[in-house]
């Protein structure tokens, strides 16, 4: 059964989209901890982080170092976070968290955002990169 990230890449599911490329995606995760909180996916399904093979685990790193460089500058924050967990959605994914305190990478606050301010910061995102 494919997961819904999977679904996500397949265009069965609609996400706000931050950057493509032919085997990564990254898109706005829509329970942030903080605004601008990003996914970043290989296309491929694969359960854990460590089961990719040493070149797409690497390129999938060069990816979301690109997007996370664009997230920085899109979105006021004092560091963009790195959290690679994979507990929740059985496909590997990095999460690209903006911060301004510890507490924003716990997982424990949300922030909500109305579809235009996801829209907007999508936008702000992908004119960076």
């Amino acid at each position: 059964m494919a997961s819904i990230f999977t679904k996500i890449v397949q265009g069965e599911i609609p996400c706000y989209k931050v950057a493509e490329t032919d085997d990564f995606l990254a898109f706005l995760d829509v329970n942030p901890n903080a605004k601008g909180h990003t996914l970043c996916i290989p296309k491929k399904e694969v359960d854990k982080i460590f089961d990719l093979d040493e070149a797409t685990y690497t390129a999938l790193m060069q990816f979301s170092r690109k997007v996370a460089i664009a997230l920085e500058k899109a979105v006021d924050c004092k560091r963009v976070g790195v959290s690679v967990i994979g507990l929740e959605v059985p496909h590997v994914h990095v999460h690209l968290i903006p911060l301004n305190e510890m507490e924003d990478a716990r997982f424990l606050q949300k922030t909500k955002l109305t579809t235009q301010e996801f829209q907007d910061v999508a936008k702000a995102i992908q004119s960076y990169l």
